[in-house]
């Protein structure tokens, strides 16, 4: 029996036993009960609904103001499951009938009552209701069960489960360009389910026009659900039904890998949730998730969170609406005569269905059994991760409307089929095989019959490549390649990757071609057509792009011979590129080149280390071969001395480039290394007038290193006729190979399991270091990046690549800027400036470095400081402000200018606190910038202050008094400060206890003489400075120079209070 099964029982025994009738109590009060859960944790409850309830009384007296007739007086009464074992809805079974029975029996029922939400509750007063004889419309946003269907005077506000099995059947059975019609599914039924998707999935299991209409099959353990997701072959449908959340999808896919499969629909029914019309985005793991919830027609903002003040879900949503419907039908019932109203005993229940009203969670519509007809949205997420409206189904007439036609998810352009593809059947296959082999049957004998007709046609005729079928790569500096081929010239030439036939590929451009080829070339690229080897890259035809006409070839993703062969990082000498892998790679040259002089092509002619290259699996592979008409022979250190000589191509010259290539490979240096010259030019020249070779040294060589040189030596012979073909160096290359793993008793594959093995431990090798170098430059980068911002925004950048701009309630800002800088400008040179400033602010980001502060930027001389941001420190912002502009004060007192000595450097400060935005501007050279009236004023009380002075404001006083630090200062007086008026400021001059040494500042008078004495004392500088260059050529009047310095302190004006240092031309205010 279910949980509450006996409760039932006991209820309907205590409600037959005591039969009592009910009428009468309408319509001298419009009174309306509300009997609900009265809990923390349900979203329906008594706690939470009470106020939307008395917020619709207001709403509903506010649309129809002076009707004084119709009075709604709500009574609430809370359902206490506490004393039950089970608490919540299964405690609620017989609570709703005896407070329905006291509230009958008082007199006190009312014309309307709203709740109970729980199936449990409503079940028991609806079976009862003849018992009860009850009479009273009963509103519930929620009693969803089948239990309560079809009842005398129960209306549901909210989708019942009937409405919901309604829509599957309806929904599977629908056929459009989107989807099949659908015959099966999997319902998963979790363990702890909410009230909703407790009945909406059970009804699934108990409706029998559900099961008639639709095979499924009902999960109820992850255990059951997992081998599903995993084996296409095991399942019955691709379909899986589930009530919850996303958060439970997560869950589930969590599980297995293979329920991220694009073959896999999951249904999630999530009704009462707006994330999917109020977020921007989807989560990645809803892909393949279509999402089946209630119309985008909410006045409102669904807040889950019960704890919070601005609680709000559809259930509070739906009885607040409860009280708009019951005005409405109270109104309409006084428009009634008045022998009609008195002779009514109750509310017609009649008056709540096959009606229409509208509330905050939009148009309602209630069929002729009280229940909500709704149009149920079922959304799709896209591959860009968006939510996406795909049908629309409306429960009143059960129509399937197509949303969005042309969606674009992980299924492609269809919804998968319900039953997983099993494969043909046996017959099937019997008729496939059988047209088969018709068909190629057919094929080879057309074959043979066109096969010389259809060669004579295509050397004749050649059609490029559709452009549209090639994908060009961006250009940038990862697509973009620079093959190094070294030629007289020594050019780069730019080859373009693009994508082809779902294959990266190499665009080369055939010069000199506007792509209407010539019969020659024709048969030529015909010819390379044909060509199809291991060893020799493959060409796939022609293209035509506005840029011009290129050749498509195979791409070699390691890059040119020569250049692995000089990455000695990646490809180690002694354990990757050992003395056996340097003989595969000739034997992988030799074996190409066999085939293309076997070949219709015969020749390469071009053959060097920069057009053999290398896969990704270190495959060597020849490329640039049979273009003769588009690319000329070339003269090098690979070219044969009797082509040197005479320009042409020949099987024999090729023999000679190997040779050269095979030294390479062999020393790993440079092409046709010798120590004897290392020019080319001077290298070609001695190939061509005599017998001059790159260098081998027989002499140290062992056994097997000799085999190889003297074939080598073979190669390069003088007379074109003592070289060996290709064939012979294959078998030969074949041979020395053989032998080496003969000697060491090695088989192929423990040659290979060895080889990895030493690969593996030097790419460990390799990984260490270039993670620690890796490491290091990550940590510089981010010193750097600490040093250009503040750092809560460089972890905010790292991490999302935005900053929010944030308002900070109180700061303090600093600027100083100095006094006469334009004078010093205009008798100082532009480096001199630029040392100047150097040395100053070096100075002031040493002093900011030992308080808590933020340097936010230098503007020429301007220096600016902020405290409070972006780290927020009470009222610290002021006192590190302060005691930070007495640091640098007493720093400026003892600066001197190194090409300037002797002069004074006066600075200006003004501090200011206030509130203050700040936030990151720019994407080039981004930087964290303060706005707000406080740095305005803080500029101004910079611009306004006196030279050797802190000028602080009131409000950093005030802040500052707050504190326990103990500050002096001395009232200034009324300053006028632009844009703010006349405001009481102060000027700072020292801290209690602490002795910073501060230079002591010119008097007010005096202030306006500063700029004029200031350049006086500039040029008597230079002019001393130029003296004492002259003096330090004459030594033997050191003593003459020591006394005009002496005199020339003399020449300072008396307002100026100087200090003498171990330098005696230095001095300071």
């Amino acid at each position: 029996m279910a949980p509450g099964g006996w409760w039932l029982c006991l209820c309907t025994l205590g409600i037959l036993a005591a039969p009592f009738r009910v009428m009468g109590q309408c319509p001298n009060g419009t009174t309306i009960n509300v009997i609900l859960l009265e809990d923390d944790s349900s979203p329906w409850s008594l706690s939470f609904v009470k106020g939307l309830v008395l917020k619709a009384i207001k709403s509903e007296s506010a649309i129809h103001p002076g009707n004084e007739e119709v009075n709604l007086t709500p009574s609430f009464n809370g359902l206490n499951t506490t004393i039950y074992r089970h608490k919540g809805c299964q405690g609620s079974t017989c609570e709703g009938v005896d407070m329905l029975k006291n509230l009958s029996t008082s007199g006190q029922l009312g014309c309307a009552v709203l709740g109970p939400t729980c199936t449990y509750a409503t079940f028991t007063i609806v079976d009862l209701e003849r018992g009860l004889n009850l009479s009273t419309p009963i509103i519930s946003a929620g009693s969803f069960g089948t239990s309560c269907d079809n009842t005398l005077n129960l209306q549901r506000l909210l989708p019942p489960a009937r409405k919901l099995s309604h829509f599957f059947i309806e929904f599977w059975k629908n056929k459009n360009i989107i989807k099949s019609q659908w015959k099966t599914a999997y319902v998963y039924k979790k363990q702890s389910n909410t009230e909703d998707c407790f009945w909406y999935i059970n009804t699934l299991e108990t409706d029998g026009n559900f099961a008639q209409n639709i095979t499924r099959k009902f999960l109820r353990k992850p255990e059951e659900l997992t081998p599903l997701l995993a084996s296409p072959q095991d399942r019955i449908s691709n379909l899986f039904i589930i009530c919850g959340s996303p958060m439970d999808i997560a869950e589930l896919k969590n599980l297995s890998k293979g329920a991220d499969g694009s073959d896999i629909v999951f249904i999630l029914i999530d009704l009462y949730n707006d994330e999917y019309y109020t977020n921007s985005s989807s989560l990645p793991f809803m892909k393949n998730v279509l999402v089946v919830t209630m119309p985008n027609t909410r006045n409102y903002t669904i807040n889950a969170n019960l704890s919070d003040t601005d609680a709000m879900t559809d259930y509070m949503a739906a009885y607040h609406d409860s009280v708009l419907l019951i005005g409405g039908v109270m109104r309409e019932i006084t428009k009634k005569s008045p022998s009609e109203m008195h002779d009514m005993q109750y509310v017609n229940v009649n008056y709540f269905r096959n009606t229409s009203f509208e509330g905050i969670a939009g148009n309602y519509k209630l069929d002729k059994h009280g229940d909500r007809d709704v149009n149920l949205s079922i959304i799709y997420t896209t591959t860009d991760n968006k939510y996406r409206t795909l049908f629309i189904f409306d429960t009143e007439h059960s129509l399937t409307k197509v949303n969005d036609t042309a969606p674009s998810f992980v299924w492609g352009s269809r919804l998968p089929e319900s039953t997983p593809d099993q494969g043909p059947a046996l017959h099937d296959i019997i008729v496939i095989v059988l047209a088969v082999t018709v068909v190629v049957v057919a094929t080879i004998a057309f074959i043979f019959y066109r096969q010389n007709r259809r060669d004579r046609l295509q050397r004749k005729r050649w059609s490029h490549i559709s452009g549209d079928l090639i994908s060009l790569l961006e250009n940038n500096e990862l697509n973009v390649i620079s093959l190094k081929i070294e030629d007289e010239r020594r050019k780069k030439f730019p080859t373009r990757r693009a994508l082809y036939d779902k294959k990266i590929v190499i665009l080369k451009e055939l010069k000199h071609s506007d792509g209407n080829f010539n019969e020659t070339q024709k048969i030529e690229l015909n010819a390379l057509l044909q060509i199809d080897y291991y060893n020799l890259t493959k060409f796939y035809g022609t293209v035509k792009f506005e840029q011009g006409v290129f050749g498509v070839f195979e791409y070699g993703e390691r890059g040119s011979l020569k250049y692995v062969l000089n990455d000695k990082v990646s490809y180690p000498e002694e354990t990757f590129m050992d003395w056996e892998f340097k003989i595969s790679v000739m034997y992988d040259i030799a074996k190409g080149m066999s085939y293309l002089h076997a070949s219709d092509i015969q020749v390469h002619g071009r053959l060097k280390s920069t057009n053999c290259v290398v896969d990704n699996r270190m495959v060597v592979k020849i490329t640039d071969f049979g273009c003769n008409t588009f690319l000329n022979p070339g003269r090098d250190l690979w070219t044969a001395p009797e082509h040197l000589r005479k320009q042409g191509t020949s099987q024999k010259g090729d023999v000679y480039s190997f040779a050269i290539i095979a030294q390479e490979i062999v020393l790993r240096k440079c092409t046709f290394y010798t120590e004897r010259c290392s020019e080319r030019a001077e290298k070609m020249a001695k190939v061509i007038m005599s017998y001059f070779r790159p260098d081998l040294d027989f002499e140290t060589a062992s056994e097997k290193e000799l085999e190889v040189y003297m074939l080598i030596k073979s190669c390069w012979e003088e007379d074109p006729d003592k070289r060996p073909d290709f064939k012979r160096i294959e078998n030969c290359l074949g041979k020395i190979i053989s032998k080496i793993h003969n000697q060491d008793n090695e088989s192929y594959m423990d040659n290979m399991i060895r080889r990895l093995q030493s690969y593996s431990r030097n790419l460990e090798n390799l990984v260490e270091e270039r993670t620690a170098l890796y490491k290091a430059e990550r940590d510089r980068a981010d010193c750097l990046n600490f040093m250009l911002l503040p750092g809560p925004v460089v972890k905010s950048l790292k991490e999302t690549g935005a900053v929010e701009p944030e308002l900070y309630e109180e700061v303090t800002i600093y600027f100083s800027d100095i006094v006469g800088f334009t004078t010093l400008c205009q008798y100082s040179t532009p480096m001199e400036v630029v040392d100047m400033l150097n040395d100053i602010y070096k100075g002031f980001d040493s002093i900011v470095d030992h308080h808590d502060v933020y340097k936010v930027e230098t503007i020429g001389d301007a220096y600016m400081v902020a405290s409070g941001l972006p780290r927020r420190n009470g009222n610290r912002h002021a006192v590190d402000i302060c005691r930070m502009a007495l640091d640098i004060l007493a720093f400026i007192g003892t600066f001197q200018l190194r090409h300037l000595p002797g002069i004074p450097v006066w600075i200006r400060i003004g501090v200011h606190s206030g509130p203050c935005a700040a936030g990151v501007v720019g994407i080039k050279m981004p930087r964290y910038c303060l706005f707000g009236d406080t740095v305005n004023t803080a500029s101004r009380m910079e611009s306004t202050g006196h030279p050797l002075r802190i000028h602080v404001s009131q409000p950093t006083i005030e802040i500052l008094q707050r504190t326990d630090c103990k500050f002096e200062y001395e009232i200034r007086g009324e300053t006028y400060l632009k844009g703010k008026g006349m405001e009481t400021t102060y000027w700072l001059t020292d801290e209690a206890g602490e002795d910073y040494n501060l230079p002591t500042p010119p008097t007010t008078e005096n202030v306006q003489r500063l700029q004029q004495d200031l350049a006086h004392m500039i040029l008597m500088c230079l002019e001393r400075r130029a003296r004492g260059s002259v003096r330090r050529k004459r030594s033997h009047r050191k003593e003459d120079d020591q006394e005009s310095e002496v005199e020339s302190e003399s020449d300072h004006p008396v307002y100026l209070q100087l200090a003498t240092v171990d330098n005696t031309l230095s001095t300071f205010l």
